[in-house]
């Protein structure tokens, strides 16, 4: 009989109240029948609902890696709470008894089969696209690119009279016209050049408000990224538009300046990998107020290549009950077609189907293998990507360590990570970013602090003039403890 982790249906859930209302219908006996096929591929069962007929609740495992849920509810949730509820049906090893495969599914299994034979031979390829169709699509794509022009000179404009009048200048009459400035470059379809507007200008409302430098030095770092973005962009479209060749590249411009990857577009450019296999080593929900968004944020280890990632789950505050919400991952991650994203390192990456199976102690000693043991080399590595003003100014990265320790300078005392040579680096917090330290103070197997894996952020600390290492979790030959969730 098949079954289900909790883990399983957390991930296949929409939403955290989804899985909660799943788990009372099971609990409450709320399933008045269950029914499974004796090949083991179909689930059903009829679960008491508000109307007066039960819902019929069914799970199709015809392709082991994309199970289909369907229920006769009308929710627009999917799997709804009910199908939820049919998999901790499963999931607690309840009795199913052995039927037929409704003839309906039959039939639905079979177009679909049909379908993708006709894909595998060719038979159903998409018609060729007209010549006037694409010429009328690479017009399209030329015209938004001239138009993208149009606003980079008005994002220079701006960027040019800051730092001619100093970012002080922008006082509360100005940041409102600086404001409405940055709403504009919507119109010109450059919303991330956009959002680091705002985020100037975010920063410059907080030093008004309470004179502290640290916005004013943030804000200058962001001025610094747009006027970088700026130029390189301009560069970048007026090339595309002198080789006549407007569609998406591999460029990570693309992405900064707003344009939105489909899978298949990354896979056609190569950025991809079958069959890979991965650990979650930290997970955070972040609050973008620049873009007001929830960005579910992930770091990935590859367990072949020990290559570390990224996932980033978008939410839009006015959409939040319409997007699913990511979750903490502790299982290892099977998926057979993995995508990439443009970058350098911590790559964004997607599937859209995968496996779920537990961590073992042989996958955990893999992904400690692949960690940096030269704090000295790693350190390099951050500063070349922190340096690079189209990068975020912090990096992930996994060390192995001889030891953890705490060790007092003149600036107080620090937890310092030591490797083999002797080479030590500061862990610390990050104004503004999760307090790391206090659950790392805690941890009471001081066992863990000696020869394992660090995962954190590093990042340039510019009040010390020095770079750090904000610590997230620590990979062990047990398992991995978490610091952030």
């Amino acid at each position: 009989m098949r079954t289900f982790s909790e883990q399983q249906i957390v991930a296949l859930a929409p939403n955290a109240n989804a899985v909660s209302n799943g788990r009372k219908i099971s609990n409450g006996g709320g399933f008045v029948s269950r029914m499974r096929s004796e090949d083991d591929t179909f689930y059903m069962g009829e679960c008491k609902g508000s109307g007066k007929s039960n819902y019929v609740v069914s799970a199709d495992f015809v392709e082991e890696d994309k199970p289909v849920f369907r229920c006769s509810c009308p929710s627009r949730q999917f799997p709804c709470k009910h199908s939820l509820g049919l998999m901790f049906e499963m999931a607690a090893g309840k009795d199913f008894a052995i039927g037929e495969i409704p003839k309906d599914i039959l039939e639905k299994r079979e177009k679909k089969q049909a379908k993708e034979a006709k894909k595998a031979d060719g038979s159903s390829e998409k018609k060729p696209v007209s010549e006037k169709s694409a010429k009328a699509s690479k017009a399209a794509k030329t015209k938004k690119i001239k138009k993208q022009l149009e606003g980079l000179k008005l994002m220079k404009q701006m960027t040019d009279q800051l730092m001619h009048t100093g970012l002080s200048s922008m006082g509360s009459v100005s940041l409102k016209s600086y404001r409405d400035l940055a709403k504009q470059l919507g119109d010109y379809y450059l919303p991330g050049p956009q959002n680091y507007f705002n985020r100037l200008v975010l920063e410059m409302e907080a030093y008004q408000k309470d004179s502290d430098k640290k916005h004013y030095h943030q804000a200058v770092e962001v001025l610094k990224r747009l006027r970088a973005l700026e130029r390189k962009a301009a560069v970048y479209l007026q090339g595309k538009l002198e080789t006549d060749s407007p569609e998406a590249d591999d460029d990570i411009l693309y992405e900064k300046l707003g344009g939105i990857w489909k899978l298949d577009q990354l896979n056609d450019l190569g950025l991809k990998k079958e069959n890979a296999k991965l650990i979650q080593l930290s997970f955070q929900v972040i609050y973008d107020e620049a873009r007001k968004e929830y960005v579910d944020t992930g770091y990935w280890a590859d367990v072949d290549t020990g290559e570390i990632s990224c996932t980033f789950n978008y939410r839009p505050v006015k959409a939040l009950k319409y997007v699913k919400q990511e979750d903490s991952c502790f299982a290892l991650v099977q998926t057979p077609l993995l995508s990439y994203y443009p970058g350098g390192m911590n790559r964004r990456i997607r599937w859209e189907s995968a496996s779920y199976d537990p961590v073992t102690k042989e996958v955990l000693s893999q992904v400690i293998s692949h960690g940096h043991g030269d704090i000295g080399a790693a350190v390099k590595l951050a500063k070349n990507e922190i340096k690079n003003l189209l990068s975020e100014d912090f990096c992930g990265m996994l060390i192995r360590y001889k030891q953890i320790g705490v060790v007092s300078t003149e600036t107080g005392d620090w937890f310092v990570m030591e490797d083999e040579s002797g080479e030590r680096i500061e862990l610390s917090g990050r104004e503004g970013w999760a307090d790391t330290m206090a659950a790392l103070s805690m941890i009471p197997k001081k066992n863990v602090f000696q020869n394992q894996a660090l995962f954190g952020l590093m990042y340039y600390d510019s009040d010390d003039h020095k770079l750090r290492m904000y610590p997230c979790s620590i990979v062990t030959g047990e398992g991995i403890v978490r610091l952030l969730y």
